[in-house]
């Protein structure tokens, strides 16, 4: 079965890995106001054409974008309180720095903003806001009510709210729907505003040049609105607890694997369904989104199945998915969509196969690459152009960091395999990324900036500490940003 690839992956390019959250600016996490255009303005003038983010999901109080409140809805923490003030639904007077520190408090000023719009706003712009909520309502109207309750509920998991609202009973959904209606309209506002202040965003950077790369976690979160609105998607058991949850076996990240805690699908009920939830999701990321990672890919093909009650990994089972005919299902709605394979971890023939069959680009780390086997397929020699390469992903270290930790006999076969004595390491691998025959290549912004470990993202199998670096501008100087440019120039990536 030979497959088209994407036309904008058919080409050679240079990306740079950096999530919203880490942009500078003066809240505590980064957002889609001037610095985003400032961003988007750099990889532009270095030649870069493909700007990858990691999940815009609503996250839980970890701050994990895998982990979200919704498959569909943006984070609200990310909107630029400066453009709600252009906008005129905000005052100055109202605006605090403290405001933007929190999500509770920038939750007071959506509040403020969204009231405002109902008294100022005029017809046509009322009118836009009505038909965002009409055009989304499949996924909106259920995010909206949730997302009201589980405030009504003290940010309880749904499972734990009254069995009425936990059921989803229609006398009790349409009593909240009444008492909850301000705040149920106000969560779509967040979800307006958002989206407006993305799509703006996206539009200046593709005139720029540059495609925004998004990520799709396989599983959705079990406190999630899509969890609560749609039992029958999973394996749920009669009162709506998980039976098996996700994760994955020991690997390179940790000895007792990972137990993510997502629940499982109900493949058959999906399939049957014709995964008219999977399209919905995949058709609201593609409006956001030039090109599309799958996480996890080989979840399509098996996925490892813990029971809910093991405290680890490492006891579970591998279970089939429908990949290929989900995949199918994408094709035939989407024609020749921009996906990208993450198909790092276990990886099996009927995995390889799977991403192979359907044309699809998978990942090469370098830093996996460097273990002394020549048929490692992370190593440059054996890279394909219908991939993407990285030095490392937001689960590694940075590669400053992960040179720090290599013996020097170690650090020696890397630099004389890659033929840069002069070099740092860091300075090599993404020498070696740039250099690859892989049609796209990402560097994290961490290396790009030569930081250490301090400054990683994300540590699989731990949750203190991640999703909180930004990086500063004073860090891009310069020789920094002219040196990436004449690399991109240089290894035939400016696009």
């Amino acid at each position: 079965m030979e497959q088209r690839v994407s036309e904008i992956l058919d080409q050679r390019r240079a990306g740079v890995l950096l999530h919203i959250t880490s942009l500078p600016g003066k809240g505590n996490q980064g957002d889609l106001g001037k610095d985003a255009y400032y961003f988007v303005d750099f990889l532009h003038n270095a030649g870069v054409s493909v700007w990858q983010t990691l999940p815009l999901g609503v996250t839980h109080a970890d701050g994990s974008p895998y982990q979200c409140l919704s498959a569909h809805a943006g984070n609200p923490n990310l909107i630029n309180i400066d453009g709600l003030i252009d906008s005129g639904w905000l005052q100055l007077s109202e605006k605090c720095d403290e405001c933007e520190r929190s999500r509770f408090k920038k939750s007071c000023l959506m509040t403020k903003a969204f009231s405002s719009f109902l008294t100022r706003a005029d017809i046509n712009q009322k009118q836009e806001f009505k038909r965002f909520c009409q055009a989304t309502a499949f996924w909106l109207d259920d995010y909206a009510l949730f997302m009201a309750l589980r405030d009504n509920f003290g940010q309880q998991c749904w499972n734990q709210w009254p069995e009425k609202y936990k059921n989803r009973e229609r006398k009790a959904l349409k009593e909240a729907k009444k008492r909850l209606h301000f705040a149920i309209d106000c969560f779509k506002f967040e979800q307006f505003i958002f989206f407006q202040q993305w799509m703006a965003l996206k539009d200046y950077a593709n005139r720029k040049g540059v495609l925004l790369f998004g990520d799709i976690p396989i599983f959705v979160s079990y406190d999630s609105a899509d969890v609560w609105a749609n039992r029958k998607i999973f394996k749920l058991d009669e009162d709506g607890e998980m039976l098996v949850v996700a994760g994955v076996p020991p690997d390179y990240f940790s000895a007792t694997g990972q137990r993510w805690g997502n629940p499982h699908y109900d493949w058959d009920y999906l399939q049957n369904s014709g995964f008219q939830w999977w399209l919905e999701r995949l058709q609201t990321q593609l409006e956001q989104f030039d090109i599309l990672r799958i996480d996890h890919f080989r979840g399509l093909e098996a996925a490892w199945e813990i029971p809910a009650e093991e405290p680890t990994a490492q006891i579970g089972r591998w279970v089939k998915a429908p990949g290929r005919a989900l995949l199918e299902a994408i094709q035939d709605r989407f024609q020749s969509i921009p996906l990208v394979a993450e198909d790092l971890g276990i990886i099996t023939d009927e995995v390889e196969a799977l991403r192979d069959d359907f044309n699809l680009p998978g990942m090469k780390i370098l830093q996996f690459a460097f273990d002394g086997n020549h048929d490692n397929p992370y190593l440059p020699i054996n890279h394909v152009q219908n991939s993407v390469v990285y030095t490392g992903t937001h689960d590694n270290d940075t590669t400053e960091g992960w040179g720090a930790k290599l013996r020097k006999d170690e650090r020696d076969y890397i630099f004389e395999y890659l033929g840069f004595p002069n070099c740092s390491l860091h300075c090599a691998l993404i020498q070696a990324a740039l250099a690859s025959v892989a049609h796209l290549a990402i560097l994290p912004m961490q290396d790009i900036l030569e930081l250490g470990s301090e400054h990683r993202m994300n540590t699989p199998g731990t949750t203190e500490g991640n999703w909180q670096w930004r990086f500063q501008w004073e860090q891009l100087t310069p020789e920094r940003a002219n040196r990436l440019a004449h690399l991109i120039d240089l290894f035939n990536r400016r696009h």
